[in-house]
């Protein structure tokens, strides 16, 4: 009976200490975001990966291991994604508990990836700084960009982007990206958790690592990877600020055509850049009159308008539409057609096994067709400009196909889908990592916020106040050269996790046979 009970106490402590555990990894991954924007604090990722490593190593199990990590990347996304509620209930029409549901099924799945990173690290952990310094960032990595490409992919929120653009890890983004970044966030995290927990020589070694890395990212801040091309230019990006609810409703057509002629009006720039979908109607729709006052506006002004819409194209078989930016003015007109689409939100997976989702959503645009994935930037009077529609710049393996011929990078999006929520500075910060990788200045026009100037070091030059309607003018500058990011994508840094993680595995292979031996021995 003693036994018993001793037993059963001890399961309870067990029970119990893991419970805190997970408490505090949740914690730990909630308080992650605030190394994100707006907040900007670009250590604490560093001290919370630390601190999530450390709970791992901890573990009895991979087990447990992978519910802590599981736990972490739920506090993470929990919070840092909440915004999907949004747009889900307040917007796509869905109740409260299916939205609730939805959004907490999604962060789920995000929360798998650290689950892998967890249980791949103690299951494959073993003694030395090797397993600090190649090991544990090479899973990071890897579990970062698998969140990234599996089922087309959700990138938000890796870890890199907490240092764009002022954490001094920042200055490695022209060289290995987003991802490159997020690896050395997580290689600064090991070394400090080395110097807590290893011997003095390791330590030593760990601290010297981290100095060295922080300092080179401080350095190569300073570095000019691309040239500047011709004059600096005046640019106009407009802000119409149709509440998401009224945008795609019948009776206020009229007023939303008004509201961008009269943004246009306003404009004094050779460049002027609405956001996407800022016509919210067909191509085909779109009345005559109106567009001919818009062309016969923009050849008055010299300037060339980049226009959100819908581009219906007639096929065989109907009529296939496009998530598009159409140029309008004194140049030839162009096309660009979004390539990388959501899901759910401009197409439905599997749509035969799916459909029914349309019944919980009023999404107006669910019938998009891709782009081609190769397209030429738009030749206009300020030079070469490559276009991207909202969700897509969080690609920048994708955004880096239209460099070097690009002298200038532009992105139209909505997100009044998500209100007044983190996902407007989020996507914000993740423009500004795309102009650090690929030395271009990027401009954002958003229909409710962040329309934005950013340069090529990702620095924000001008921004509009969210939620207001206004004209947000500025300068601007065309680049030429490639970064080493552009030229060689993300390969570098796949190749190194890949390496890193089988070296890591034979290390261990090593030690586990060399123990053996001693042991029998």
């Amino acid at each position: 009976k003693n036994k018993t009970t001793l037993l059963r106490d001890r399961l309870i402590n067990i029970s119990q200490i893991r419970l805190v555990a997970s408490a505090f990894s949740f914690v730990l991954g909630a308080f992650t975001v605030t190394g994100f924007a707006p907040f900007n604090y670009f250590l604490i990722p560093v001290l919370t990966l630390a601190g999530l490593f450390m709970l791992i190593l901890r573990q009895s199990s991979a087990t447990s291991a992978m519910l802590l990590a599981f736990c972490f990347g739920l506090g993470k996304f929990g919070i840092g994604s909440s915004w999907i509620y949004i747009s889900l209930h307040t917007y796509g029409g869905m109740p409260e508990v299916s939205a609730t549901l939805a959004t907490f099924l999604f962060c789920a799945y995000l929360a798998l990836f650290p689950a892998l990173f967890g249980g791949i690290c103690w299951r494959y952990r073993y003694p030395g700084i090797s397993f600090h310094v190649l090991f544990v960032p090479a899973i990071w990595l890897a579990s970062e960009w698998l969140r990234g490409t599996v089922l087309t992919g959700f990138p938000w929120l890796a870890i890199g982007y907490s240092q764009a653009p002022n954490g001094f890890l920042a200055g490695y983004a022209p060289i290995v990206g987003v991802y490159g970044v997020s690896t050395l966030v997580a290689l600064t995290a090991a070394m400090l958790l080395a110097i807590v927990t290893t011997r003095w020589t390791s330590k030593i070694v760990s601290t010297a690592i981290l100095v060295l890395t922080w300092a080179a990212g401080a350095y190569l801040q300073q570095v000019d990877w691309t040239t500047p091309i011709a004059a600096p230019f005046r640019v106009a990006l407009l802000q119409g600020n149709i509440p998401q609810d009224l945008k795609w409703r019948p009776d206020q057509l009229n007023d939303t055509l008004d509201t961008y002629y009269s943004l246009v009006k306003q404009s004094d720039a050779p460049l002027i850049v609405m956001p996407e979908t800022a016509m919210p109607l067909h191509s085909d729709q779109l009345p005559m009159a109106y567009a001919a006052k818009l062309k016969e506006l923009a050849t008055a002004k010299r300037a060339d308008i980049i226009v959100g819409i819908v581009e219906k194209v007639p096929a065989r078989d109907g009529a296939t539409y496009f998530n598009s930016a159409v140029s309008i003015g004194p140049s030839a007109s162009h096309s660009y057609r979004k390539h990388h689409l959501v899901p759910f939100g401009e197409y439905i997976p599997a749509r035969p096994l799916l459909a029914w989702v349309l019944n919980l959503l009023h999404i107006p645009l669910t019938d998009m067709s891709a782009g081609e994935a190769m397209q030429s930037p738009m030749l206009l009077s300020v030079g070469k400009v490559a276009v991207d529609i909202c969700f897509e710049d969080v690609f920048g393996e994708e955004i880096i196909h239209a460099v070097p011929d690009a002298h200038l990078l532009v992105n139209l999006s909505n997100l009044a889908w998500f209100g007044d929520s983190l996902a407007l500075p989020q996507h914000l910060q993740i423009a500004q990592m795309r102009a650090l990788e690929t030395g271009r200045y990027m401009l954002r026009a958003t229909n409710t916020g962040m329309t934005a100037i950013i340069n090529e070091r990702g620095r924000i030059l001008a921004h509009a106040k969210p939620h207001e309607t206004m004209v947000l003018t500025g300068m601007a500058q065309g680049f030429t050269g490639n970064t080493p990011y552009a030229t060689f994508g993300n390969a570098p840094v796949l190749v190194w996790s890949a390496l890193g993680i089988l070296l890591g595995v034979w290390i261990r292979a090593r030690h586990c046979k060399r123990r053996n031996l001693v042991h029998q021995g």
